[in-house]
């Protein structure tokens, strides 16, 4: 299967601040690939460089067989995309927005009025169709931000956390729509900080942080590399929480992850039922009085924090400073 998307050794500084730093990618024809990390780490910038916004200092990158810094004029007739933010007119109506959009990329009047009203449908917007953007609910128009990326029918398609902001019911219906999507052969790259949306959707994984790839799989492989299971519990008395961790130190397969203040233990653990019962025996026979306990998977935030040392973080400067650049802020 060829692949949709290269990306080679791209890097983009601000300064002293680096976005990328030789950031490697490659997302196979039909599939999706879900880029994960914290805010900051280089997601939303690796998409601008793609989506021709943003022109990286070096490397390279292809999409749809296309070399984004030689052709981007070329690329953008290929390609969908939808940012975390709603890039909608206000002032038009719902069907105008689509329509306009359809006329942009040369669909002629009569297949873009067709598609808008497919869309307008299949986003739940068909009520609110004729009215003026401007009277939107803020998910009304990130649903319409994200009909208007499908529009062309594009084969290679970006969307940058595309449900922020979204209802759960609204939620759904995108997971539903990307699906079919991609079952008609759409690529999709997907940044998102949900390991819930990335499960759902990606048939593969990359954990950006700091600019570059740390590690790839899928969502079962990257639960599996952080431990797999977590017992997580609380005691009930603080004096016993020592106790506690001695006590369960041996069945860890990985370092404990300790809350004095919460009274509060993680411990990673393989067989995950098994050694649940064993942790429950040995704190019984040290007489630790449990207030609660629970077996659970890895979250997001143990991915980040086993792979990089720190939980996910409030956005970087760096990430920042893309988004003012593309928004004509800054230079």
């Amino acid at each position: 299967m060829p692949d949709a998307i290269v990306v080679e050794n791209l890097v983009k500084r601000y300064g002293k601040l680096i976005a990328l730093d030789g950031l490697n990618l490659t997302v196979p024809q039909g599939t999706v690939t879900a880029l994960l990390g914290p805010n900051g780490a280089g997601k939303t910038t690796a998409v601008r460089v793609l989506t021709t916004l943003l022109m990286p200092d070096s490397g390279r990158a292809t999409v749809a067989g296309i070399d984004v810094l030689r052709e981007p004029h070329r690329l953008r007739a290929h390609i969908g995309a939808s940012g975390q933010y709603a890039a909608v007119d206000e002032y038009l109506t719902g069907f105008e927005n689509l329509e306009m959009v359809g006329r942009l990329y040369h669909l002629g009047v009569q297949r873009s009025k067709q598609r808008a009203r497919e869309l307008l449908e299949r986003f739940r917007l068909t009520e609110a169709a004729d009215r003026p953007v401007k009277g939107y609910s803020g998910g009304m128009r990130r649903r319409l931000d994200l009909a208007g990326a499908l529009v062309a029918s594009p084969p290679v398609l970006f969307l940058d956390e595309p449900t922020t902001g979204l209802d759960p019911r609204a939620r759904l219906d995108l997971w539903d729509v990307i699906s079919e999507l991609v079952a008609g052969g759409t690529t999709l790259l997907l940044t998102t900080q949900y390991m819930e949306e990335a499960d759902r959707l990606a048939d593969a994984i990359a954990v950006i942080d700091q600019g570059t790839v740390i590690a790839r799989g899928t969502a079962d492989e990257l639960k599996t590399m952080v431990g797999g299971d977590r017992i997580e519990l609380t005691v009930a008395e603080a004096e016993q929480f020592e106790t506690a961790e001695q006590a369960l130190i041996g069945l860890a397969v990985g370092d404990l992850h300790v809350e004095p203040g919460l009274r509060r233990l993680t411990v990673p653990v393989d067989e995950g039922s098994q050694t649940l019962v064993e942790a429950i025996a040995r704190l019984s026979a040290h007489h630790v009085r449990i207030q609660d306990v629970g077996l659970r998977r890895p979250s997001l935030d143990d991915v980040f924090l086993t792979l990089t040392g720190h939980e996910a973080t409030e956005p970087g400067t760096a990430e920042q400073l893309s988004e003012q650049v593309t928004e004509g802020h800054l230079g």
